[in-house]
């Protein structure tokens, strides 16, 4: 189990505020706020992987129905011990068993649709009590209001019935005695009110001794008295009974519904922690998807790799992302260089990420980042300095550090902040290599951070080590935040000096106190940066020049796959279209040979077989062709586009007229030449002379959205039957007029009609999705519809 200390210390609580504010009930609030990473490789990747069928969820879905959802511990627990339940009470156990009922068939309902896989989901719906027998029993006798409903009994449905009887007597006796000749000299007001729960009218005060009866109350200036008159004392006394008696009988009534709720107050239980478990999974998807997390691969190696890793806590916007890979060959990273640098962020990043993901939360980093299940981790990082217990800064670290250094294993991430600091620095230096050396020695994985010179050469003398600094501009005199990973820091004291403005001659012979090794260090430093920056800027070159020449390879390769598509289309159309000209000139040919011969028959035997030939030579070389088309002809072209159905044209390679019968397509008519029928282009056709215009008139039976559709459509009160007719013609209306989405309200009720809609949507070919409601929408009563 990973220590308090080290969840303070990294600000784990934090993260933990941040996805409970995705909660949609306290009982994923309270879920998330016990939440603790687990040590266990199985557990982490079942937490990640409950995590991750949620977003899949959330992605196909956006939204899931988990409203109406109380904690019902309280109730379930009183009622076990014998406890009579409030209306309010039994009305939260009956919304919370409904919400159970619709997640579960939320759930049922992507399980047939077989788009995603959800095993965990799976699971825990099947879990799930099924309680809707006591979800009806509460229903029919506690309204969403949390009163107790007249159908809660035949006796409180008389009883009730007597009340209202008598209460409308005794009003009426009342107003009729406001109606009263004198009533507007000796009443305050011309109303009946109420006081003390009896019925009573406002009298002044000098006429108290007209009405009789009993004095209730009084106005603050004493003139109005509210009497309650002789003549409905009775009356009222009665009212007075058979409240009492109805509140004997609404007794009775939650008696029976907390005997019910007692019954089941262990499946009740078991409901909420199920609940709670399912918002809090699903809190986790949504600050995941919220803040661009993504979820890590996770090893049983210790082998860390984040890449571009951002720290949690940080807005997403400001924060640096860093690129850290270390755990394999590498199992200890040495951070130096000077404070405010970003080395604290960066252990800070490294074990929240680890936290988050054992704790099942998506980590701020990219896809395919990775992450180790440790059994511990240790965190001694920021001013530990104890006023309480009298220790300076160095005192309360070694404190920490030893109780370190007693607990951890091979199996461990440790992190230490400036180690060895607060004390004489050669000491120091030397305490954080000997504890470093350690820790490092005993198999564990640790980051460190540190200032001291002396441990820049610390990853060049050990195996599995490796340097690295924070990247800081001296031209701006700030740090970037960005990690070097294999290069030590350099303070830039002297650079950072030079440019706010300290003497030469004062830095040099600062220099020169240094000595030799120093400098050569710091050359050497300065280029290793050098080298590293080029070979940034190189790669970062290559790396676009390498897109765009795939993304210009996948063009061309497209443009080609197009062109080939296109051509071979236009090949294809262009030999169908010679087909069917020949076929179409054969098959004319034959016609007018046909009424040749019958010609020649009715006349007897005038037209000669000859002619007969010569006429078949003349039909098969009055094939249209594309040369016989002339430029000038082309030109009549223009005028023929507005010809018209029974417009006299001249066929200009026949030089015959006719008469239009009708358009094929744009470039073709069929014309009539005599006896004969011909289809004919266009571009072939010579305007005659006007025919008598015909006017056409356009009839479009498409609706638009200046219909009377609307956009909602209320079946609260149909019968299911009815309200199945209109909600099929309503959506054919709805696609009429083009509406993109459109909203159905049926209620909450039983649930039958919300189910009757929702399966007639599913199989509606005009249905692109649909989804309960939101909040403002009008929650699970309304059901919003996405129209192809």
């Amino acid at each position: 189990m990973i220590g308090t200390r080290a969840l303070k210390t990294l600000e784990f609580d934090k993260v933990r505020a941040q996805v409970a504010t995705y909660c949609t009930s306290s009982l994923g609030n309270h879920a998330i706020s016990e939440l603790v990473p687990k040590t266990e490789f199985d557990q982490v990747k079942a937490l990640l992987d409950e995590m991750d069928e949620g977003l899949s969820i959330l992605r196909i879905k956006a939204n899931v129905p988990l409203g109406g959802i109380f904690d019902i511990r309280p109730h379930a627990k009183r009622a076990q011990i014998g406890g009579m339940l409030s209306p309010q009470e039994l009305m939260e156990i009956s919304s919370t068993i409904r919400a159970s009922r619709i997640f579960r068939e939320f759930i049922e309902d992507i399980e047939e649709e077989g788009d995603i896989q959800i095993p965990h989901f799976s699971q825990k719906k099947s879990e799930i009590p099924i309680l809707t027998g006591l979800q009806h029993e509460i229903n029919s006798c506690i309204d969403d209001n949390a009163a107790v409903m007249d159908s809660a009994s035949s006796e409180l449905r008389s009883i009730r019935q007597q009340l209202r009887a008598q209460e409308g007597r005794v009003r009426e006796k009342l107003a009729s005695l406001t109606r009263g000749s004198n009533a507007s000299k000796m009443l305050s007001d011309s109303i009946v009110t109420i006081r003390n729960d009896r019925f009573v009218l406002p009298v002044k005060q000098e006429y108290r001794s007209h009405y009789g009866g009993i004095v209730h109350d009084q106005s603050a200036s004493g003139q109005t008295l509210y009497i309650e008159p002789e003549a409905v004392v009775q009356a009222n006394n009665e009212i007075h009974r058979l409240k009492a008696k109805e509140k004997v009988e609404i007794q009775k009534i939650l008696i029976h519904l907390s005997a019910l709720v007692q019954e089941v107050a262990h499946e009740l239980f078991g409901l909420v922690r199920l609940l709670g478990e399912i918002d809090a999974i699903l809190a986790k998807a949504k600050y995941g998807q919220a803040n661009k997390c993504t979820m890590p691969v996770m090893n049983n190696d210790g082998y860390i790799k984040l890449t571009k890793a951002r720290h949690p806590l940080l807005p997403i916007e400001s924060a640096v992302a860093n690129d850290i890979e270390f755990g394999s060959d590498i199992t200890a990273i040495v951070i130096t260089g000077p404070n405010t640098g970003g080395k604290t962020v960066t252990l800070k990043t490294v074990g929240l990420c680890t936290l988050m993901a054992q704790a099942g939360i998506p980590v701020p980093a990219l896809d395919g980042s990775e992450l180790a299940v440790f059994t511990q981790l240790f965190a001694d990082i920021g001013d530990e300095q104890s006023i309480e217990q009298s220790l300076s800064t160095f005192s309360s670290h070694m404190v920490n550090i030893v109780e370190i250094l007693k607990e951890f294993d091979d199996q461990s991430l440790v992190l230490f902040d400036e180690l060895g600091a607060g004390t004489d620095p050669q000491e120091g230096a030397a305490l954080a290599i000997s504890i470093l050396d350690e820790v490092h020695g005993r198999g564990a994985r640790v980051m460190a951070t540190t200032h001291y010179p002396e441990l820049k050469a610390y990853g060049y003398n050990r195996p599995g080590v490796v340097n690295a600094s924070v990247e800081f501009n001296v031209e701006t005199l700030s740090p970037t935040y960005k990690l070097l990973i294999g290069v030590p820091g350099r303070s830039n004291a002297f650079e950072i000096s030079t440019r706010l403005g300290l003497p030469e001659n004062i830095i040099e012979n600062a220099k020169a106190y240094t000595g030799t090794d120093r400098h050569e260090v710091d050359a050497m430093i300065a280029s290793l940066e050098e080298s590293r920056r080029k070979a940034e800027a190189d790669a970062e070159r290559s790396h676009h020049l390498m897109v765009e020449a795939e993304t210009l390879q996948k063009d061309l390769d497209e443009k080609l796959r197009e062109y080939e598509e296109t051509k071979e289309e236009l090949v294809k159309r262009a030999k169908e279209k010679a087909r069917k000209l020949v076929e179409e000139a054969k098959r004319e040919a034959e016609e007018v040979i046909d009424e040749l011969h019958k010609m020649q028959i009715n006349a007897n035997k005038a037209i000669k077989e000859h002619e007969i030939i010569d006429a078949r030579k003349r039909l098969e070389e009055a094939a249209p062709k594309e040369n016989r088309v002339l430029k000038k002809q082309r030109q009549v072209n223009a005028r023929a586009v507005k010809l018209q159905k029974g417009d006299e044209v001249k066929v200009i390679s026949y030089g015959q007229k006719g008469t239009l019968i009708e358009q094929v397509s744009d470039h073709q008519w069929v014309v009539q030449l005599g006896i004969l029928k011909m289809k004919i282009d266009t571009s072939d056709l010579e305007y005659v002379k006007p025919e008598k215009t015909k006017e056409t008139v356009n009839v479009s039976a498409v609706r638009n959205r200046d219909s009377n559709v609307k956009l909602e459509l209320d079946l609260r009160g149909e019968r299911y039957e009815d309200a199945m007719v209109r909600t099929e013609k309503y959506l054919d209306d709805a696609m009429l007029s083009n509406y993109p989405r459109v909203s159905i309200i049926h209620g909450k009720g039983t649930g039958a009609l919300r189910q009757g809609i929702q399966a007639l949507l599913k199989r509606h070919r005009g249905v692109k999705s649909y989804r309960f409601g939101e909040a403002g929408e009008g929650g699970y009563g309304v059901t919003v519809v996405e129209l192809k």
